[in-house]
Parts: structure tokens; C-alpha cells; sequence
């Protein structure tokens, strides 16, 4: 065992994400001391902060005690207390990588971190030899349905075991499992979109394969329902998106509508975003320029406090706050969403074309968001590992009315564009039970493009939108 040496941290080139970590060891005459896992110093060199939750010590009585070779469903940081151990890892997880391996001599001054899906085992190389680790799960029998096994003695992985197999003390079932031929590998994790069949959900799966992605309706997975959040298979996701929200502005206003509005846009927020954080999960969740009160003389920034005028962005500015349980979250802010389904474009190209001359309010001014656009930000932030925090998301360009943009539909569809006729918020809604709105909701899309983010001009994507 070597002493005094620094702290250091070394990939591991034939398995991606394995990291090799040697511990200072501290000894005198009463023997040594370590920090086996320091989370501070580890994660500044790049070991990740994987949120331990179990601590295992596997004793084993003889020289040659073999076990393994497991991929279970959690990462592990493995070390050892006693004794020295010839540690074998094999990548059982889908992909280029299947079937490498990586092997090593562990004792008390050296650990391994082992990400989810690769296959641990180990042999004692001394009596009495004490084998610790780590993991992120809790173990149980659901959870050990979900192992990857791989025999020890695969030809295949061709593992010089430094005490031969049939001299080693080793467990019935190890001896049973498949050859790697054999061997279904772990699955990869996936992003979890849930709202899957809003408009957003829709883009996300024009831009997401089965392989990248499993969508989830609210029949599987409903926002207001957080034991049907809880019952999802966390451990099989690399993050998740929720494009699911409670959207009817003005039934919000109502008692009942009300109830449904928190229950989603708050109450199950706030789930999600505990659920996400105790998995370790980045969350990209979708707000809107409704918690804001519109009062602002210029474009929202991102740190703007927020101020929503009715029950629809109250309940999503509580979902908003709800997201710090979570801090790898991106919050994006977005307004006046256009895609699939009904929505303010499609109804005013239905009113050009059946001749209805439209009236339509001119004091409140933004920009459109596409959700091709809204879905691409959302990817983007995720795979290029963005900072998290919050950004504001529209499509670029020219702010404008409402009556403005129906006109360019008007235009963009061949009709006369002088058909549609201004008029304020006031007068449009005088009368009518319905939710305040915000007359500016205009945003400064500046931190989204040095993320690397450059959104449509709005009306090239609407034209785009329109000749589709």
C-alpha cells in the first residue's frame, strides 16, 4: 500500500464513465486512516455526485473468494477496508462499448466508481479481505430483477483470474450465468418526456428516437397524481422533460379549475421535481409569460421577480419555485406556444379562408414560440450539458401584437390582410368571465443564444408553419 500520495482521479478509456481514484493513506505506527469518499474534494476532480444511499461491506473468510459478474441497476464507488482484491469490470450496457473490460488490483488506497449497467466482480487475493461500496438505490428483490449477469469464466471477456476459477471459492449461481453471447445487455437510459401527446410532446417526438426517448401520456403519467410520478421506472431515465402542464387559463379562474391548475402546475411540479432530484436527474420544465404581470417597459430577463395576475400563472410561479428541490433544472420561460392541435394561427387561417373578418386585441405584444423551436432549446440545453438555471424561450424577431401576427397568416394564406381589424383587451373581453392577461410578453432571448441556442425569426418559422 502506498502512502502519502495525492488525490487523483483517471478514466477509465476502455469502459466510458469508469473511474479509477487513488486515496491518500495516512499511516503511522497504529496503522493508517483514509477518506474514503470525500464528496467535495472527489467531485471537484470529476468523480460525479451520485448521492450514495447505501453503504455494503462484503467480508470475505478465504483467499480466492470470487463474486460476480453483476450490472445491477445503480452506480457504485467500490473500495476496500482489509486485504486486496483483483477487481474484473465488463460493460454490459447497450451499445459500442459492450462486452470491454477493465481489470485491476485494488487495496485500501485505491476505489473504483462503477456507473450504472457495467459488470462488477472481484476476487480476494487474502484471507480476511473486507470489500466496500457504495451505491445510489436502495437495494431490493424488484430491484435485483432488473441485474445483468455475465458467467465468470466467459470466454469472451478472456479474464485472467489471478487464482484459477476452479481453485476459487465461488457461489452456485455465479457459475450458471450466460456467456456473453448470451447476455441481453443493460439498457440504455433514456429521456422521459412526459405531457407526450400535448403540443410540445408532439415536436419532441419528431426530434426524439425510440432509442433516445420513452414518451408518457397522462393515462401513465398524470401530473396531478403523484403516486403515478412515483410508480415510473426512475432508474431507467438519463433525464426528463415535462411538457405536461394545466393550460386552461380561464377555467383556472373557476373553483374548479382552480383545484385541477395547483394540482398540476404546482403540486405535481413539485413532485416531479423531487422525484427528478432524488434520481439525480437533470428536469427541463416549461413556464410561461404569465407569471408576470405584463407591466414591464422593455423584454423580460431571467431574473426579473415574478408578479402573475391570475390563478393560472400563480400556480405555475409556485411550480416555478417548487423547481429548487431540483438543482439540475432548466426552467424555460416561454409564450404564445404554436404546434399541433388547435391554436390562435390555425384558427385565423380558418377565418381567412371562410371569409370572417376577425377582431383582434393589438395591446398585447410578444413573440410567438414554435414548439419545433421550444423542443429544439429544450434538446439542445440537455445535450450540450448548458448551465443550469432558467431561460427565457420565444422565436427571435420582431415583437408584435396579436393583430399583427393574424394578419401575416391572413397574408401568408392569400388574403386581404386589412381584414382583420384592431381592438384593445378591454373592449375584446368586455363582459366575458375570463383571466387577466399580461400585455407585454416580450422576452430577451440573449442568454439562450450564448448557450448556443439561436431560435427562428418568428414569422420564417411561421411561414414555414403554414406551408406545411
Amino acid at each position: 500500500m502506498e502512502f502519502s500520495k495525492p488525490l487523483t482521479v483517471t478514466p477509465v478509456e476502455q469502459i466510458p464513465g469508469m473511474l479509477v481514484v487513488d486515496l491518500p493513506v495516512h499511516g503511522d505506527n497504529r496503522g493508517w486512516f483514509k477518506e474514503n469518499w470525500q464528496r467535495e474534494k472527489m467531485t471537484a476532480l470529476g468523480v460525479p455526485d451520485f448521492a450514495p444511499v447505501q453503504n455494503n461491506i462484503s467480508y470475505n473468510l478465504k483467499a480466492g473468494t470470487t463474486r460476480g459478474i453483476h450490472a445491477e441497476p445503480w452506480d457504485k464507488f467500490i473500495s476496500v477496508a482489509t486485504g486486496e482484491i483483483f477487481g474484473a469490470w465488463v460493460d454490459l450496457r447497450e451499445g459500442p462499448t459492450f462486452g470491454n473490460v477493465f481489470t485491476t488490483h485494488l487495496d485500501a488506497s485505491k476505489a473504483i466508481y462503477v456507473p450504472c449497467g457495467v459488470g462488477n466482480s472481484y476476487q480476494a487475493l487474502e484471507d480476511q479481505t473486507a470489500y466496500v461500496y457504495l451505491v445510489n438505490e436502495h437495494w431490493s428483490a424488484d430491484a435485483q430483477s432488473r441485474y445483468t449477469f455475465l458467467n465468470l469464466a466467459d470466454e469472451t471477456s478472456a479474464i485472467e483470474w489471478p487464482i484459477p476459477l476452479d481453485e476459487a471459492e465461488l457461489s452456485d449461481k455465479d457459475k450458471k450465468h450466460p456467456q456473453l453471447a448470451d447476455v441481453t445487455p443493460f439498457p440504455a437510459r433514456k429521456i422521459a418526456v412526459l405531457g407526450a401527446n400535448g403540443q410540445l410532446g408532439q415536436a419532441l417526438r419528431t426530434q426524439l428516437s425510440d432509442a433516445e426517448a420513452v414518451f408518457f401520456g397522462r393515462e401513465h403519467a398524470d401530473l396531478a397524481d403523484a403516486d403515478s410520478l412515483a410508480a415510473l421506472p426512475w432508474e431507467s431515465f438519463s433525464a426528463v422533460i415535462n411538457a405536461g402542464a394545466y393550460t386552461a387559463v380561464d377555467n383556472a379562474e373557476t373553483p374548479e379549475g382552480r383545484s385541477a391548475a395547483w394540482a398540476v402546475n404546482a403540486q405535481g411540479t413539485q413532485a416531479l421535481a423531487a422525484l427528478s432530484a432524488r434520481h439525480r436527474l437533470p428536469l427541463v420544465h416549461v413556464s410561461t409569460d404569465y407569471v408576470f404581470d405584463g407591466s414591464k417597459d422593455g423584454e423580460y430577463t431571467e431574473t426579473d421577480p415574478i408578479c402573475p395576475l391570475g390563478v393560472y400563472g400563480q400556480s405555475k410561479a409556485a411550480g416555478e419555485i417548487a423547481l429548487a428541490l431540483n438543482p439540475r433544472t432548466y426552467l424555460l420561460r416561454t409564450s404564445w406556444v404554436i404546434g399541433e392541435g388547435k391554436n390562435f394561427v390555425l384558427t385565423m387561417k380558418m377565418l381567412a379562408e371562410k371569409g370572417v373578418d376577425p377582431s383582434v386585441v393589438s395591446d398585447q405584444i410578444g413573440r410567438l414560440t414554435f414548439t419545433e423551436d421550444l423542443a429544439g432549446a429544450a434538446l439542445h440545453l440537455l445535450r450540450s450539458e448548458a448551465e443550469y438555471g432558467t431561460y427565457n424561450v420565444s422565436n427571435d424577431g420582431e415583437a408584435v401584437a396579436w393583430s399583427e401576427i393574424a394578419r401575416r397568416v391572413f397574408e401568408a394564406v392569400g388574403a386581404d390582410a386589412a381584414r382583420v381589424s384592431d381592438v384593445t383587451t378591454e373592449e375584446y373581453f368586455a363582459g366575458k368571465s375570463v383571466a387577466p392577461r399580461p400585455l407585454n410578453s416580450r422576452f430577451d432571448l440573449s442568454k439562450l443564444k450564448a448557450a448556443g441556442f439561436a431560435p427562428r425569426d418568428q414569422f420564417e418559422a411561421l411561414r414555414t408553419y403554414l406551408s406545411v
